[in-house]
C-alpha cells in the first residue's frame, strides 16, 4: 500500500491513539542523542518496521547522505538512507511510532506533505521531536532540556520533567512545517532538546541520551533501567582528564559553573546570553578543534 510517497506493506497493525517519537538527523541530533534514544525504545519494544520512502532519492542527495556496503552474514548488503516508521504497543496504550527522519536536501515541501499524509493516515494524536544541540553549558551539571508545545498540559508536562520553554531564534530546518502541520489538524506537539557542552563533542553522548529517556520514562511509564545513566556519569567522569589549562578548559568550566548556579537559583532555569569574553573564548576554541557548526 502506498501513503503518500511512503510503502506500507500490508496488513497494517491495529493502534490505539499513537504517538510519534521524531529524531531528525543530522539538524538536531548531536552527540545520537535522538537517534541513541530511539535505539533503547525499539529494543525494548521491539519495535517493528512498518513503512519506508518509495523512493528516498526524491529528497535525499546520496553524495551526502552516504549508501553503505555491509557484510551480513558472509553476504554484502546495501543500505540505502532513508526515512522510516517503526511500530511498537503500550501496554494500556498508547502505541508508539518511532520516526527516522532524515532532513531533506530537495522538494522539502513535498518530504513535509508526505509525513503528514502517513501521520493523518495512521491517526496520530500526538508528535513529539526529540534532539540535542550545543550549548555553553557545563559537564558537571545536570544536563538543561529546552522545548515548546501545542495542545493541553504543556506546562504541566514541561514541570514534571524538568524542560524550560525555548527561546531560540534563527536557522531552521523545513521539516518544522511537519509540527505546524500536524499542530492545525488538532494534533498535540511537543519538542525536547538536551543541551550539551559545547567543549566536549562526543560521537555517542550517553548523558544526554539518559536525560531524554527519563523524559519518555516518566510520560509513558517505562522501566527506569532504560535510563542507563551510570553510563553517561561515567563518561563525562573521564573527560576530567581534558579540563586542564593547557586548554584553558578549566578556565571556562569555572565560569559557566558560575553562570549555571547563579541563573538557576535566580531565574529557576532560564539562562541567558554569555559574556563577550566567554564568548570569545569559545569561538577561538571551536576554531582550535576544527569544529563546523552542524
Amino acid at each position: 500500500m502506498k501513503v503518500g510517497h511512503f510503502e506500507m506493506p500490508e496488513p497494517l497493525p491495529e493502534m490505539k491513539d499513537p504517538h510519534v517519537l521524531a529524531v531528525l538527523r543530522p539538524w538536531i541530533d548531536v552527540g545520537n542523542v535522538g537517534t541513541l534514544t530511539l535505539g533503547r525504545l525499539e529494543r525494548h519494544l521491539r519495535a517493528k518496521e512498518i513503512g519506508r520512502l518509495e523512493q528516498p532519492g526524491l529528497f535525499y542527495d546520496f553524495t551526502r547522505y552516504r549508501p553503505r556496503s555491509v557484510i551480513n552474514d558472509g553476504k554484502r548488503e546495501f543500505s540505502v538512507p532513508n526515512t522510516i516508521v517503526r511500530h511498537a504497543p503500550l501496554p494500556g496504550g498508547p502505541d508508539l511510532l518511532l520516526v527516522h527522519l532524515l532532513e531533506p536536501h530537495l522538494n522539502g515541501e513535498g518530504y513535509v506533505e508526505t509525513m503528514l499524509e502517513v501521520f493523518e493516515y495512521l491517526g496520530v494524536k500526538k508528535y513529539s521531536l526529540l534532539g540535542g544541540m550545543y550549548d555553553m553549558v557545563p559537564h558537571t551539571r545536570p544536563l538543561l532540556v529546552s522545548g515548546v508545545g501545542v495542545g493541553s498540559g504543556v506546562e504541566e508536562e514541561n514541570q514534571l520533567v524538568k524542560v524550560r520553554t525555548s527561546n531560540y531564534e534563527g536557522p531552521t530546518t523545513i521539516t518544522y512545517l511537519i509540527g505546524q502541520g500536524v499542530a492545525q489538524r488538532g494534533v498535540e506537539t511537543r519538542i525536547y532538546v538536551v543541551h550539551l557542552p559545547q567543549y566536549f563533542q562526543l560521537d555517542e553522548d550517553f548523558a544526554g541520551t539518559a536525560r531524554l529517556m527519563e523524559i519518555l520514562c516518566t510520560l509513558y511509564k517505562l522501566p527506569d533501567r532504560l535510563i542507563e545513566a551510570d553510563r553517561g556519569r561515567e563518561q563525562y567522569d573521564s573527560l576530567r582528564d581534558m579540563v586542564d589549562d593547557e586548554f584553558g578548559v578549566s578556565s571556562l568550566l569555572q565560569r559557566l559553573e558560575e553562570r549555571y548556579d547563579e541563573e538557576q537559583r535566580d531565574t529557576g532555569g532560564a539562562t541567558g546570553p554569555l559574556a563577550p569574553n566567554i564568548e570569545e573564548f569559545l569561538r577561538d576554541l571551536d576554531q582550535g578543534f576544527g569544529r563546523s557548526d552542524p
